[in-house]
This record gives structure tokens, C-alpha cells and sequence, in this order.
């Protein structure tokens, strides 16, 4: 049987293989070796005895299994079946168009957008970037048609994308489900798509923008049947550990988490209120959107078409009689000023800023117009933190990085010697990283704990540098020293964290 099918890194779907046989016998084609021999991923309860004559013959080669958890086999058949069937929605789709069944000049754009094919296609790629564990898929108009792109571990990678005769009809189907005006192509619109897939519940929040090309679409997807992670589980260094968990179980004040968009301060929120314990105490959130549904928690989601913004939702749940409020971010003077009140008053007051790192979350938060005064009094500590990609460890390999940013990497840590022993090693790439090299991330972090000299130094107005100097006597290590102590660890790489954390 000839291997006719989409690839998946180096390997194709043969003809008359199914995604459930390949699930009863408990593996899946990977890749083919340099000798041009098949390697497939096997669970350790794989049938290879009845399963590797069928793969000798429909691949024409010899059959070599590679050991992987059950969980793997799992996600590589999902993804190399759903690379196959976005191969065989794309084909139709052409074929549709070459046989002039659908004219995207003269049709009806509704009709066009609910063609089977094009269904077909959306659901796909849902469907794919949720396996592939993608945050946001990319719809990008360009001259010659969609570029489609999943972001995967906070890096855009390619997925296939439909024909360019059919670039509207995709966006359209999109916007229908989304509940978007599809007519509508000149301004921004935003909305919200609600899917199941098998028992999961998945939120696509969907934005569109017109462009030189046509319009774009990002789809950020929220997994709503999903948990938060503990704070322990987030790959915090020891005494980062313990002083977050101390600051999440204050009685007052006000703790914030800053990094850029994407860098998961919302998670570490959720992680800190796990910290505390619903059943004796009234937790409240205001969010944009609710990421994760908490039990014992009550949520609010801010709308803002209705009036509902953070400020005034957070002074309405003031009168609910809040132990801990967690606000979703501080954007403006007036939010800043409510928590700051909220904190003062004898809650707890979680929160986000966008800031590089932790010291400069105060200039931040006084240039919103919070009197030092009041910031010195009510600020507990910040954390700051970045997310970098964690080293596949299906193949991962031995390699010597550039010595200058070694060097500068290394003089950021802590380490007293001067004999640097460390074995440097990243991922080759394969086929269960999508030929990255990576697979999921780990947070680096920054904790900037409140004491008395850096109050003093708060209300007194001293300058950032002072800041920083107090909060590195304190204790305070820097983001990259966490990331030095990771790629010590094998966890990451020095690019990696250079990447993330070089400002």
C-alpha cells in the first residue's frame, strides 16, 4: 500500500491505515531514519507483533519501535490523522472550486461559508491547535490567500491553510459562528465561539481586523473545562515558593504579578488563590475574560458594553463583603485607585501589571496617579515573570552555545566559581515537538518581597535604581538568574532564555 497521505514532519498516513487501528494497537508512524527505515512511536503495551508485518508492507521499509508513554502514542495518531484529513479538506476544497461549484464573486458569502469543505476545514483546525496544545490560531490575509499559524509554547508555527479561492469563505464560516456581522469587512470586530470536543468545553475568543489583503482572524482558545495549576507545579525556585505562598495567604495588602501579555501572571493568580481556603472565606474575581471556572469562587466577568469595567465592578464587589479580590489587570488610574482603597481597607487584592520587572511595578503604579504614601502602605510584594520553552527530552542533545551569551547569562547568576562545568543541551527537533525542539514551558521568576527599607524608600520617592539596589539586598534575584539555574538544570536553553528575558 503506497504511503499517500499528509505528512507529519517526515511521514505520511499510509493508504488503508486508520486512526483506529492504529489506537487498538497502540502506536503511530513517526518519521523515517537516515537509512530510510520506518521509526514509530509504541506504547509499552503496543501489539507490535501483529501490527509491524502491516506497517513493513503499507510502508514498503523496515519497522524500528521507539518506547513512549501511552499518552504520546495518543496525541502523535491525533495529530497525524488530523494532518491527514486538513490535507483531504483542502483537496476537496480545490476540487470544489476547479469545477466551478462555487464562484466566491457571484455566490451568496453564507451559503459559501457553510460548504461542507469549508466546515470541514474550521473544524480541522480547531481541532488540531487544540491537540497540539496551541494558545491562538492565526488566519493571516495576504496576496495570496490565508497563512495559516498555530502558537504553539508562545511561538507561531505553521498548519496548513485552505485554498486562496475559498480565503473568504473560511473567514466568513468564523464569523458566522461568532456571531459577526459577515458583511462587515472594514472595520474590527470581536466575539466569542463556544465548541465541544468530546468532553471537553473550549471558549474560542475571536478577533478580526481589516487588512491591505482582506481581513485577519486570531482565535485565542480557552479551555474552560481545564484546571489551574498549583503554585508548586509552576517550576518556582525554593524561596520564590515559599515567599509568594506567605505573601498569597496575607490577611491585606495588595499583591501583584507583572510581565508582558502572554508571560501567565492569570495563572499564577489562579495558583495563589488555591492558596486560600474558600470554605471559611468570600473570594471574588473580576476577569476579561474567565479564563477557568473556580469552584468556591465567585467570578465576574467584565463587559464593557454594559458598563461592567474592572473599576466598576471592583467597587461593586466591595459591597459584597470580600475577603480576597483578585483583579484581572490595573489598566488605569481609576482601577489603581479602587485596589489600592480595597487594600487599605483590610482585604487582600491580587492583581496584574505589564512591567519588565518587579521593582518597576512601583514608577508604574504612581505614574497611575497612587500616591507613594499610599503604595508604601499597601503593596506586600511583586512578582515578575516570563515563560520560556522547556527542552523535548525525546531528543534532546549535547551542544556548546555561543560563549559570549553564556557569559552574559552566566554573570547575571549567583555562582561564586569560576570553572563553568555545565552540559549545554536542546532539542533536535522530532516529531513529537513538531520538529521545534520543545515541548511546554516554564515559568522564570522574579520576587520583589516589601520590607520596611524598601517602604521607606517608596514614600520618600526614590528613583529606580535605589529600588532596585534595596530589593537586591533583600533578597531579590534577578529573571535571568532563574533562567541560569534552568538551563543549568537541562530544562532550557541559553537562547531560550535570552530571549525571553534580555531588557
Amino acid at each position: 500500500m503506497p504511503a499517500s497521505r499528509a505528512a507529519v514532519g517526515t511521514i505520511e498516513l499510509a493508504e488503508g491505515l486508520t486512526r483506529e487501528y492504529l489506537l487498538h494497537h497502540r502506536l503511530c508512524p513517526v518519521e523515517r531514519g537516515a537509512s530510510g527505515d520506518l521509526r514509530i512511536a509504541a506504547a509499552p503495551d503496543a501489539l507490535l507483533e501483529d501490527a509491524i508485518p502491516d506497517l513493513e508492507r503499507a510502508y514498503q521499509c523496515s519497522v524500528v519501535p521507539m518506547l513512549v508513554s501511552d499518552a504520546d502514542v495518543v496525541r502523535l495518531i491525533e495529530r497525524l490523522v488530523a494532518h491527514a484529513d486538513h490535507e483531504a479538506a483542502s483537496i476537496e476544497l480545490a476540487r470544489v472550486t476547479a469545477n466551478g461549484d462555487v464562484d466566491d464573486r457571484t455566490a451568496d458569502i453564507r451559503d459559501l461559508a457553510n460548504q461542507p469543505p469549508v466546515v470541514r476545514y474550521v473544524n480541522l483546525l480547531v481541532r488540531d491547535a487544540y491537540d497540539a496544545g496551541a494558545s491562538d490560531i492565526h488566519l493571516e490575509a495576504t496576496k495570496d490567500g490565508l497563512l495559516a499559524r498555530l502558537r504553539l509554547d508562545g511561538v507561531l508555527n505553521p498548519t496548513p491553510e485552505p485554498p486562496p479561492s475559498l480565503a473568504h469563505a473560511v473567514i466568513s464560516r468564523l464569523k458566522l459562528l461568532a456571531e459577526l456581522d459577515i458583511a462587515e469587512r472594514r472595520r474590527p470586530q470581536d466575539g466569542r465561539i463556544r465548541v465541544r470536543l468530546e468532553a471537553r468545553e473550549l471558549d474560542l475568543r475571536v478577533s478580526t481586523v481589516p487588512t491591505l489583503f482582506g481581513e485577519s482572524v486570531v482565535l485565542r482558545l480557552l479551555d474552560r473545562g481545564g484546571r489551574p495549576v498549583s503554585l508548586g507545579e509552576l517550576g518556582m525556585p525554593g524561596g520564590i515558593y515559599e515567599g509568594m505562598t506567605r505573601l498569597a495567604t496575607r490577611t491585606h495588602g495588595m499583591v501583584l504579578v507583572t510581565g508582558p501579555t502572554g508571560s501567565g501572571k492569570t495563572t499564577t493568580l489562579y495558583s495563589a488563590l488555591q492558596q486560600r481556603d474558600t470554605a471559611a472565606e468570600k473570594i471574588l474575581t473580576v476577569e476579561d475574560p474567565v479564563e477557568y471556572e473556580l469552584p468556591g469562587i465567585t467570578q465576574v466577568p467584565v463587559h464593557r458594553q454594559a458598563g461592567v469595567t474592572f473599576a466598576a465592578a471592583l467597587r461593586s464587589i466591595l459591597r459584597q463583603d470580600p475577603d480576597v479580590v483578585m483583579l484581572g489587570e490595573m489598566r488605569d488610574p481609576e482601577t489603581a485607585e479602587v485596589a489600592v482603597q480595597a487594600a487599605m481597607t483590610g482585604h487582600l487584592v491580587l492583581s496584574t501589571l505589564h512591567t519588565n520587572d518587579a521593582v518597576s511595578a512601583v514608577p508604574r503604579l504612581i505614574d497611575l496617579g497612587v500616591p507613594p504614601y499610599l503604595l508604601a502602605a499597601t503593596l506586600e510584594g511583586v512578582l515578575a515573570q516570563r515563560l520560556v520553552r522547556v527542552t523535548c527530552d525525546a531528543c534532546r542533545m549535547t551542544y556548546q552555545p555561543n560563549p559570549a551569551q553564556v557569559a552574559a547569562l552566566w554573570a547575571t547568576s549567583d555562582t561564586e566559581s569560576d570553572d563553568l562545568q555545565v552540559d549545554f543541551s536542546k532539542g533536535a527537533g522530532c516529531a513529537a515537538c513538531r520538529q521545534t525542539g520543545f515541548r511546554g514551558r516554564v515559568g522564570l521568576f522574579e520576587l520583589a518581597v516589601v520590607t520596611e527599607a524598601f517602604r521607606d524608600a517608596i514614600t520618600r520617592g526614590a528613583p529606580r535604581s535605589e529600588l532596585r539596589e534595596i530589593a537586591a539586598r533583600d533578597g531579590t534575584r534577578p529573571l535571568a538568574a532563574d533562567g541560569w539555574s534552568k538551563v543549568v538544570a537541562g530544562v532550557t536553553t541559553i537562547e531560550e532564555v535570552l530571549r525571553v528575558a534580555q531588557h
